[in-house]
């Protein structure tokens, strides 16, 4: 009788647990094709704009499109790298990754670059069990998934600010890529 019950327990548990597991790797899949077309996207945003646009802002306290590319490198790479992942985060004070600072809009879309691969990297070897973690995002309780949405959203805001400098700039931005 012991035998049955701890049988019947772990089936069970098996039926629950697997499901469960396939929810949140489908998650990560999902995720991992929208961040992707994302990344292709930003790149074509930020190789569409001409260099000698790269310091247009809309407003003198908005920042330029140069600055908001390096922002979205600096977001993702936070989000990711410290609040998914495990490492301390970057300074924005003294960190110079993400400044924009004497850096090409070579070296600005390379660095853009590498921050996606970067992510995309760690977050295939995520482990999904994490998914409903907690943490202390700017005083709020989050879990780790809507972290992975923040992360999101984040890109979207800032690009759609870029595709807003090249319109008032008279360029056409490219065609929007969809789900990403």
């Amino acid at each position: 009788m012991k035998h049955i019950l701890i049988l019947s327990t772990i089936i069970l548990f098996s039926s629950i647990k697997s499901p469960l597991c396939a929810q949140q790797n489908s998650f990560i899949k999902d995720y991992l094709e929208r961040l992707e077309n994302s990344h292709k996207y930003l790149i074509l945003v930020a190789e569409t704009m001409p260099k000698d646009k790269y310091d247009f802002k809309a407003s003198p306290e908005s920042m330029t499109f140069a600055e908001n590319l390096m922002h979205i490198g600096y977001a993702i790479d936070w989000h990711s790298q410290s609040l998914l992942g495990e490492r301390e985060s970057r300074d924005w004070k003294t960190d110079t990754i993400f400044k924009v600072a004497n850096k090409s809009k070579e070296e600005l879309i390379a660095t853009i670059d590498e921050t996606f691969d970067e992510t995309i990297k760690l977050i295939k070897q995520f482990d999904t069990t994490q998914l409903d973690d907690k943490l202390d995002y700017f005083g709020l309780n989050r879990t780790k998934r809507q972290i992975f949405l923040l992360l999101s959203d984040h890109v979207t805001h800032h690009r759609g600010q870029m595709l807003v400098y090249m319109r008032l700039n008279g360029l056409v931005p490219p065609r929007y890529v969809l789900f990403q």
